[in-house]
């Protein structure tokens, strides 16, 4: 069955239903943005009666509802009269239409460079008859003043403030264009002369607005929310697409709802914004509206999969888990009221679990988007997710996922898997979640590990410092100095100018294997000479006068094989360093090394 019919209406018809509120916009239609050529190249474009594209319109009182609002500048009285057809594509050229030949007031656009100006449109009727591309030059936009000033506003070129010097110079008034005959009686007062040239210009440019068919694809009112929704940002592909929160917003709005103040807040309306909430907690400062959508969307229909199940129904009848874009346009308002205050909740509670797996920074954090399917599962869980046992499990599947580079890209199949995964294997320990089973790590990972903003490169890093990295210079943990403000960062254990200098690839010492998170201080007093120079420097400064065995001990707590930094021995430091990664990232994702298919290299699955 098809979904759309195709036809032709005439524009005057159109431009009618559009200024009585028959035909309007879907809020989540962005505004009006056409600039002064824009308007000036369509009018003549309809002048010419050159085809200006179709229009797409969607029938209302089907199961899509969408707050609506008239199109701009049009009045409509309050309440809105009911709209039976809504512009999906073609609201910029109808928009335009209605501004310029059926309003009478001035036409409220914007220069090239984007400055807010006022403009009423006239055909000098003279040059329109000459013909042709004539019709360009004849068209002239002025200001409110309807008069052209030059000479700093010194000198009037042009008036056309009233009817009677429209009708002596030959000034017609676009938004007369689809009603002339009064401007023609007026004609006929004040230059009775030139009736025949208007005539003329009427039948072959007028005519033209007022025979003009507009080519109408019209989808019907059984058309879904997601295939409205996909069909809006295919046909605007000029335009930003819409999010699928724009998208819920003005869905909600149709039952009186107002998301986006719940989410962003609104000193008007004394709505205290969610986000900000959430963002209090610097962990949940990246937490953006589309993730605490898809969260209470997992929840919603994991909830419906289990109605379903123990109403006794099989197969394709259950309903799936989802957090894919079709799901979170379905998510009805009842279930956002029932789930948002638990979500936020369990939002707070997945920071409680990141702090204790040493992410202190949002910077830090791997994949913004595994904050989903944490968040869904501790709304669940509440205060559970602290037993032991539950708390191992949730910290290998978290690990894993990030070791395993498995959050990349799209992932709105493996959020819903996870968080139904995660539920089960809480009470079951034979049913292994498919992102703990999918997670493996290749040890010449590390051999390729050089853009710190890569998943496993952070992950790594943070591992170090949950072993309790110690600084090589103030002798306290990173995670202390870190909440004390001292500037640390990332650093080469033997230093790039050394390296260098002792001709050590760069794809080598620029790895993982050879970085390590320390303070500015001890980074500036490293500088660019050998490790054993460096090592003897920092042990007798005088802040930090330490023996080879307490520096031996700060060096391994960041995996560092003390004995090659102090003989300079770089290979050796490499492997022994390398190994000791392997262990920790084994730890992490609780699974044991293999041989990979290359002989050479191990693997971790």
């Amino acid at each position: 069955m098809t979904t759309f019919d195709s036809t032709k209406r005439s524009l005057p018809d159109i431009l009618k239903d559009i200024v009585v509120g028959t035909i309007q916009l879907p809020d989540f239609q962005r505004g009006w943005v056409w600039d002064d050529s824009h308007i000036q190249s369509l009018l003549v474009s309809i002048g010419r009666s050159f085809p200006v594209g179709a229009v797409m319109l969607l029938e209302t009182g089907g199961g899509v509802r969408f707050q609506v609002r008239p199109v701009e500048n049009v009045l409509l009285p309050e309440p809105l009269p009911v709209a039976s057809k809504l512009i999906l594509d073609g609201q910029q050229r109808l928009t335009t239409l209605t501004q310029v030949l059926s309003l009478d007031g001035p036409v409220k656009t914007r220069t090239h460079k984007g400055k807010a100006i006022n403009r009423y449109y006239y055909f000098h009727i003279p040059t329109a008859l000459e013909g042709g591309e004539r019709l360009e030059e004849a068209l002239i936009a002025v200001d409110e003043s309807r008069q052209v000033r030059s000479d700093f506003g010194r000198k009037l070129d042009l008036d056309l403030s009233s009817r009677e010097l429209e009708c002596q110079q030959l000034y017609f008034p676009c938004n007369r264009i689809l009603s002339w005959a009064e401007w023609l009686q007026d004609l006929s007062h004040f230059n009775g002369q030139h009736l025949s040239t208007f005539l003329e210009f009427q039948k072959r440019f007028l005519d033209a607005f007022g025979t003009y068919q507009v080519p109408i694809i019209e989808l019907k009112k059984e058309t879904s929310k997601e295939a409205v929704c996909l069909v809006f940002e295919k046909v605007n592909t000029g335009g930003v697409p819409l999010s699928v929160f724009e998208l819920v917003t003005a869905s909600y709005a149709a039952d009186g709802y107002n998301l986006r103040d719940d989410w962003f807040g609104s000193k008007l309306r004394s709505v205290e914004s969610r986000k900000e909430r959430l963002a209090k907690d610097p962990l949940l400062s990246i937490v953006e509206e589309t993730d605490f959508l898809q969260a209470i969307t997992l929840l919603h229909t994991l909830e419906k999969r289990r109605v379903d199940l123990a109403g006794g129904k099989q197969g394709k009848q259950v309903a799936p888990v989802s957090a894919k874009r079709s799901s979170v346009l379905e998510l009805p308002l009842e279930a956002y009221r029932n789930w948002s205050d638990k979500v936020e909740a369990g939002f707070r509670l997945a920071a409680k679990f990141l702090r204790k797996q040493a992410f202190y920074d949002v910077r830090e954090l791997p994949y913004r988007t595994q904050l989903v399917p944490l968040a869904s599962v501790m709304t669940t869980l509440g205060e559970r997710w602290l037993e032991p046992r539950i708390y191992d499990k949730l910290t290998q599947w978290f690990w894993c996922g990030i070791l395993g580079e498995l959050y990349g890209g799209a992932v709105e199949t493996r959020i819903a898997n996870d968080l139904e995964d995660l539920l089960i294997w809480v009470d079951n320990d034979k049913q292994i979640p498919r992102t703990i089973r999918d997670a493996s790590f290749q040890s010449d990972r590390l051999d390729r590990l050089t853009s710190r903003l890569s998943a496993a490169y952070k992950g790594i890093n943070v591992l170090v410092l949950r072993e309790g990295a110690r600084d090589l210079f103030w002798k306290a943990s990173i995670t202390e100095l870190d909440a004390q403000e001292i500037a640390l960062d990332i650093h080469h254990v033997f230093p790039r100018a050394w390296c260098e200098t002792n001709h050590i690839p760069r794809h080598r010492y620029d790895t993982i294997v050879n970085k390590t998170p320390i303070s500015y201080k001890t980074n500036r007093m490293i500088g660019g000479v050998a490790p054993s120079n460096y090592l003897q420097k920092l042990q007798s400064h005088a802040q930090v006068l330490i023996d080879d065995s307490e520096m031996d001990r700060i060096l391994g707590s960041h995996c560092i094989p003390p004995q090659p930094l102090r003989t300079d021995d770089f290979d050796t430091f490499y492997l022994e360093r390398k190994q000791a990664l392997l262990l920790l990232i084994e730890k992490a994702m609780g699974k044991q090394r293999e041989e990979s298919e290359n002989n050479d290299e191990e693997e971790i699955i």
